[in-house]
């Protein structure tokens, strides 16, 4: 059976790491990555570095406060879809299958409209449309333009400042 959506591309990775600023100096310094946003403390515990290879908000998120380990710890993957139309069939073929939603709807940075899962493995997975793309001026959106949301519903009601969403067909 084929899904009633397709998958763009692998949008994003999200790693867990003990030492966020040596971590961040390596992707920036040795990588050439560059930072988009960061989160300290009082966003989440052990901060958070958002960074970027092309226009996409972020590509790689460094997700401080992990505790030291003998190999890498993947936080999440993201995969992207075309439209929020998509993202609504997804969380519908999910349900479908029994496959239970860790969250929907709008985090902050970034401010794509997702859905998060788990595969078989518990690992974690995000498929999601429209994350913000920073323009060659380097701005990025400012935290008080945001609006995290806690369904999709929700999230497509009250857009984001130059988010723009289609009609809304697969309910």
């Amino acid at each position: 059976m084929t899904p009633p959506f397709q998958l763009r591309k692998i949008g994003h990775v999200v790693l867990n790491v003990s030492d966020l600023e040596k971590c961040a100096r390596f992707y920036q310094d040795v990588l050439g990555l560059e930072v988009s946003d960061v989160y300290k403390d009082d966003l989440r515990p052990g901060g958070v570095v958002f960074m970027r290879v092309n226009a996409d908000h972020h590509g790689i998120a460094l997700f401080g406060g992990a505790p030291k380990l003998d190999k890498s710890a993947l936080n999440h993957f993201a995969l992207e879809v075309a439209t929020p139309d998509e993202v609504f069939r997804a969380r519908a073929w999910l349900k479908k299958h029994g496959v239970p939603l860790d969250f929907e709807g709008r985090r902050r940075a970034g401010c794509q409209l997702a859905i998060e899962f788990r595969d078989p493995e518990g690992n974690n997975v995000e498929i999601y449309w429209s994350i913000d793309q920073i323009g060659s001026d380097g701005r990025v959106r400012p935290a008080s333009e945001w609006k995290p949301a806690k369904t999709l519903e929700e999230a497509v009601a009250n857009p984001v400042v130059h988010q723009r969403v289609p009609p809304i067909t697969a309910r």
